[in-house]
């Protein structure tokens, strides 16, 4: 069996499993594939009424009608951090791919533009229950900061669909410019220094969900340097079979650690 025929076999068998084990747990805990914030919120209002979004950055403990740290906002939330694992690992082994030079299964050099636009499409939808366009809120309250969780989840989902748009014209070969190329690591050292103000509000699992958070954070800012520097390295004068090598090195760890942080939040758990 050839290298190329047996990386795309692997990488189907680990990301099937790892969908398996961790995308379907999550929905194990009453999360569908429909209207998540739909079935969850009901269940919220027949336990204890709707509740006010503000008192919950004054409990550390989740109250009848409180949303953070309930089951259903647990359930809700680790579905979408799920989703969007499957998302980066995606991202990843396209990466990995094309660093390695495995030209197989043509159309799956799309599957990272793919992965970029669906998962900034969720964002900007369904990331936070109260949030427009599915919530009570408008779209100015959604992004006037007053919940800067919810307001870094849809900046998350610009920058996704932003970034998706420019992988997906890379591919057309209508951009070619360094700058364009960048932008995706680019995007990962902007997500890992957001990912260190990310906050869930007051929740039972708050020290657990800040150090997963800041763990995500120094894998994103880790691989997008190491994208840069192997770019860097490239660009240098230094002899070709030495700066080739050590650039495709670097290149490969930008794309385990994206792959690291995608199975990170497959796995990711609130309770």
């Amino acid at each position: 069996m050839k290298l190329s025929a047996m990386f795309t076999w692997m990488s189907g068998v680990v990301l099937g499993v790892l969908l398996l084990q961790g995308l379907w747990g999550t929905m194990g805990k009453g999360i569908g594939f429909g209207l998540p914030y739909a079935l969850a919120e009901q269940n919220m209002m027949m336990e204890g009424g709707h509740g006010n979004h503000q008192d919950h950055h004054h409990a550390s403990a989740p109250q009848a009608g409180q949303w953070e740290g309930s089951p259903e906002g647990i359930a809700y939330s680790e579905f979408n951090h799920a989703l969007a694992g499957v998302g980066v690992i995606l991202v990843g082994l396209s990466e990995l791919q094309t660093t390695v030079g495995w030209q197989v299964l043509a159309w799956s050099r799309w599957l990272l533009p793919a992965s970029l636009l669906g998962a900034g499409i969720f964002l900007l939808i369904w990331s936070d229950h109260l949030a427009w366009p599915i919530g009570p809120w408008t779209l100015s309250e959604t992004v006037s900061g007053k919940d800067p969780e919810m307001l870094q989840h849809k900046i998350f989902g610009v920058l996704a669909l932003g970034v998706g748009t420019v992988e997906w014209f890379l591919r057309t070969g209508k951009l070619t410019h360094l700058f364009w190329r960048g932008l995706l690591p680019g995007f990962a050292l902007v997500g890992g220094l957001m990912l260190f103000m990310h906050m869930h509000g007051p929740h039972p699992a708050g020290p657990q969900i800040q150090l997963h958070h800041h763990v995500m954070g120094t894998l994103a800012l880790a691989g997008g340097l190491a994208w840069f520097a192997g770019e860097f390295v490239h660009q240098e004068h230094v002899s070709p079979p030495t700066s080739s090598q050590l650039s495709s090195i670097l290149k490969i760890l930008w794309a385990l650690f994206v792959v690291t942080i995608g199975v990170q939040l497959l796995f990711y758990s609130e309770s």
